[in-house]
This record gives C-alpha cells, structure tokens and sequence, in this order.
C-alpha cells in the first residue's frame, strides 16, 4: 500500500492571516511542517495543497511538491480530498500545515491500524493536555474516547467537566489536527454534508461521528503544537531553539 501525506495551508485566516510564511529560526511554517513530514520513511509522497499561489511558490522555491486546489472549501479535509483524487496513494494523511513541530515517527502509527486491519477507515492523533491554560482554550479542540480507544466527540469547551468530576483526577486530551484515511474512505467522508454539531464546534471530524461512522484515536506524548496565534509563534520559535529533529532538515531541501 503507499501513502500520501498532504498538507493543507492557507493564507486567509481569521485567528492569524498569513500564517503558513511565518518564519521560525529562519524558515518559512510550511517548510517546517513539509521537511519534517518528508523525514518519515514510510510516507512515499509529501504534497502542499492550498489556495494561495504565494504559498506553492514558497514550496516550489525549494523543490517540494504543491497543488492549487479550490478557494471555497469550508473545511480543511475537503481541500485535502480534492489534492488526494489526483493521487493514486491507498492511504491518505492528513497533516495541517500550522503544526511546525509535528514528530514525523509519529505518522506511521496512524497509518499503521489501516494497514492492519480493513475494518478500520479513519484514525485521528490526540496528545494529552500539560499545559493548563489549553484546557480552557476555544483554539484547542478537546477530544474524549471510548474504552476501545474510537473517538465520541470533539469541542473546543472543556470536556470532561471538572465541576462534576469532583476530586477524581481527569486527563485532557486534544486532536492535533493530524488524522488518516483510506482513500475512499475520504471520498466518502467529503460526499456528506456539513453535519449540525461539526458546524457548532467547527471541528470537522464530527461529521463522521454524526454518521455513525468509528474514528480510531491515535495517542502521542510528543510536543505538538498548532500555531493559531502571534503568541503561539513565538513559543514554537523558542522550542523549535531545542529540538532535535530541526538541525536534520535546516538545510534539507
């Protein structure tokens, strides 16, 4: 089976406009996240998609691989569809283009439960909450799951409730906006409508749940952050300072 992994990147955002040519330690966001996915052997194909031609000649400037896609798509999996239906890849990531510290090791245990097993269509990547101002954050979208490990819901409020919980401990889990699908089952993820609990978190993947569809969670420890924000940038700049993985693609091209 190959596998694609496919970027999406805008420019237009209303938390941080322009956000993907931001530069961290003096490379541009999206290159951070394409060089850094591209360090995953088991990935065969790194493409950008995006809207924006400032965006494919960022990518095109150092010899990666970019496609334009629409302008209208109100969700970033639509956009991700469109670029994966000129592929011919049986399995399809899906790894947002503001998480510039996304741990490349890590995309091959979300590939890995459909390689595995044909019952599975869609895996999802959750990490637990540290920092405590996240819990209360609408930017972070929170994630509960089931005993067998499938996602039950997605929302940006806090979930569970601490009021109810009382002294029993509670661990917060977010989406890390980094998920996997078998190709038709992407298509057929895009084929339905925009669901009513998708559009009141503004959280894509509970469209799937709405249907009755099973999304099996993915945990990681590593330090993954989205940049939704100036301040975001600035902390993703300071750890970016220590990690490990940057040297190794700094002058990658």
């Amino acid at each position: 089976m190959t596998i694609a992994a496919i970027i999406p990147a805008r420019m237009a955002s209303s938390r941080f406009p322009g956000k993907p040519l931001k530069y961290i330690l003096g490379l541009s966001m999206i290159e951070h996240v394409r060089r850094r996915v591209n360090l995953c052997e088991a990935i065969d194909d790194v493409i950008v998609a995006t809207c924006d031609q400032e965006i494919i000649d960022e990518v095109e400037k150092y010899g990666g691989k970019a496609v334009m896609t629409s302008n209208s798509h109100e969700s970033c999996v639509d956009r991700v569809e469109e670029a994966a239906s000129k592929l011919g890849a049986d399995i399809i990531i899906n790894v947002q283009g503001d998480m510039p510290l996304v741990n490349p090791n890590s995309l091959l245990a979300l590939a890995q439960p459909l390689l595995q097993d044909e019952n599975i269509h869609y895996t999802d990547m959750m990490a637990p909450i540290i920092e405590k101002s996240e819990i209360n954050n609408a930017n972070v979208v929170k994630v509960v799951s089931s005993l067998s490990g499938n996602a039950m819901y997605y929302t940006r409020e806090t979930i569970p409730s601490p009021r109810k919980a009382g002294r029993q401990k509670i661990r917060y889990f977010k989406q890390l906006g980094i998920n996997a699908f078998r190709r038709d089952s992407l298509k057929h993820f895009t084929s339905l409508a925009r669901t009513p609990l998708e559009i009141i978190e503004s959280v894509d993947m509970n469209r799937l749940l709405e249907n009755g569809l099973h999304i099996k969670l993915i945990k990681t420890e590593s330090v993954t952050i989205g940049v939704d924000t100036p301040e975001d940038l600035l902390l993703v700049d300071d750890l970016m300072n220590g990690d490990i993985l940057f040297p190794k693609y700094k002058d990658f091209k």
